[in-house]
């Protein structure tokens, strides 16, 4: 593995709720590699993110969209950042859209209904979702 690409996109959850869905993807296998949610989208959750990755697969050069946030986080941790070429922003937005839709059908299923939700529920769908989707596309 030499890279991860890194975005993130907003989600629906419960009725009138947003959170920011957070994915890094191998680009070799197509792999998700790790998956959070947030109730921000600022460079400390972005470092929180890539930090926790960086303790699963150690230290990889960042492929990210261009968000504000992605270079000072990685300066911070220090790790190589660019943009994403044409191939990996292809890579990466054709799973996020495929996340995102598996995670709105989740939650018109089982939406949230509780006040000041922690959204535990939520993590633990995307935790599953995602070890799903790794064994589907290495079979």
């Amino acid at each position: 593995m030499d890279e991860f690409i890194i975005d993130e996109t907003q989600i629906k959850v419960g009725s009138s709720e947003y959170i920011w869905l957070w994915i890094a993807i191998e680009p070799k296998d197509k792999e998700i590699l790790s998956i959070t949610i947030s109730k921000e989208r600022n460079m400390f959750v972005a470092e929180r993110f890539l930090s926790n990755l960086l303790k699963g697969y150690g230290k990889h050069s960042v492929s990210t969209d261009g968000g504000t946030w992605y270079p000072m986080a990685c300066r911070f941790l220090k790790l190589r950042h660019h943009l994403h070429s044409l191939f990996e922003k292809s890579i990466i937005e054709r799973t996020m859209q495929y996340v995102k839709d598996r995670a709105e059908c989740f939650d018109d299923y089982f939406p949230c209904r509780k006040k000041n939700c922690k959204l535990k529920h939520v993590m633990q769908w995307m935790n599953l979702f995602a070890a799903h989707y790794n064994k589907e596309i290495s079979s």
